[in-house]
């Protein structure tokens, strides 16, 4: 009887556990995503203080996107290997020191790359997360639970909103601000995050696990797919403003209001992709998503009016956009060995990072030429039809069950 009783109340504990940690590591990715997004809302700031170029003051808000799109292949390894108990509190608390040198930099452009350079380590919090989510849930839960981790990218969305407003009350503000919030969070995740106690640890080198991730072709399957669903995503976060002010004539303020619509849009059908995919085949639902991804791309490159069909169009892109991606991590947790879900991960969330860079370039020199986006739209549907397809015909054969023979192929 003493053991009857005893197990309900150990798997009590450990959902209790689980629950904690997804909280933990959602509010930890929010909060350090913010961080890594606060150059991008003051550019215009530093633009005219610093007297920069349009290339300069783009390469300024590139250079922490792209070292923290690069640095998750390190972390996600690292905490295969140290554990995200170790890892969200240090990188949060490393995080504190760029946000702070933020201030003392401000008037110098090469100061301000260098600290841009060590803000890229807020990006990579996503590598930490993903495999300790994973770790906590059944199979039949991940989907839903990485999802609502995922929903943590809307910091990028708060950052854009909010620091703005907060600098309107002092320069220094909003950085301090943020590193504060970074010091009480970082105390608190070094008490209430724990690894799951089954959590298969690597006794390999570092080098040696990313080159086992990288030679299995479904890290690269899942990149491509992901550097089309997150990269779109990232893409209109950076260009949206951009085109609605350009193509629509909208004030600065409305374009933004409008791009942080389509990022909420995004955010809240992360969650929905991982739930479905715990009930549908997530590679059946990354192709249904990208299928309407296309479909609203191709409404789009007819330029509607604003109102109210280009805003269907690109609310319905959003919203496929950010099923994607979050049916796509619900395959990585499928496919993918527990001991390996940190290297696949960094990897797969680094090509999605770095995939939202190139539909920008690609969007502005089209216009540059042609006069007109709907090229780049007719591009951007290509590309998920593309996706659609390949999620469907390949990746829908992909079981938990199979997945160490799957990996091989």
């Amino acid at each position: 009887m003493d053991t009857a009783v005893k197990q309900p109340a150990a798997l009590v504990g450990a959902g209790v556990a689980a629950y904690r940690n997804l909280v933990m590591a959602t509010i930890g990715f929010g909060l350090t995503f913010w961080a890594w997004n606060l150059i991008a809302p003051m550019s215009g700031e530093y633009k005219e203080r610093l007297g920069l170029t349009s290339f300069e003051q783009s390469l300024l808000v590139a250079v922490p996107v792209l070292v923290g799109s690069l640095g998750r292949i390190a972390a996600g390894a690292l905490t295969d290997k140290y554990g995200a108990r170790l890892m969200f509190p240090l990188v949060s608390a490393l995080t504190i020191v760029p946000v702070l040198l933020l201030i003392p930099a401000r008037d110098s452009y090469g100061a301000m790359l260098a600290v841009g350079f060590l803000l890229g380590l807020g990006g990579t919090t996503f590598a930490i997360g993903i495999p300790l989510v994973n770790s906590w849930f059944p199979p039949a839960e991940r989907g839903l639970a990485l999802g609502v981790f995922g929903m943590g990218m809307g910091g990028v969305a708060l950052s854009g909103y909010f620091t703005p407003r907060i600098a309107e009350h002092g320069d220094n503000l909003p950085f301090l601000v943020v590193a504060a919030a970074l010091v009480v969070y970082a105390a608190l995740a070094a008490v209430l995050i724990n690894d799951h106690p089954d959590r298969p640890v690597p006794t390999d080198s570092l080098a040696h696990r990313l080159g086992d991730a990288g030679r299995l072709r479904v890290t690269w399957e899942l990149s491509a797919l992901y550097a089309i669903g997150f990269g779109g995503i990232v893409a209109f976060g950076v260009y949206l403003p951009t085109y609605l002010k350009t193509w629509y004539g909208l004030s600065p303020t409305d374009a933004g209001a409008k791009a942080a619509g389509f990022a909420l849009v995004t955010v809240v059908f992360r969650p929905i992709g991982g739930w479905l995919s715990d009930r549908v085949h997530p590679a059946l639902v990354t192709a249904a998503a990208l299928a309407l991804a296309a479909l609203m791309a191709i409404v789009q490159a007819f330029d509607p009016g604003l109102a109210p069909g280009g805003t269907i169009a690109l609310l319905c892109m959003a919203a496929g956009l950010g099923t994607a991606s979050g049916s796509i991590f619900a395959l990585v947790s499928q496919v993918t060995p527990q001991a390996k879900v940190g290297s696949v991960t960094g990897i797969v969330g680094a090509m999605g990072g770095l995939g939202g860079f190139v539909p920008p370039l690609v969007m502005g020199a089209i216009y540059s030429a042609k006069g007109s986006y709907s090229i780049g739209f007719m591009l951007l549907s290509d590309l998920a039809l593309a996706g659609c397809v390949y999620a469907y015909g390949r990746m829908r054969g992909f079981s938990g069950g199979r997945a160490g023979g799957v990996l091989r192929r």
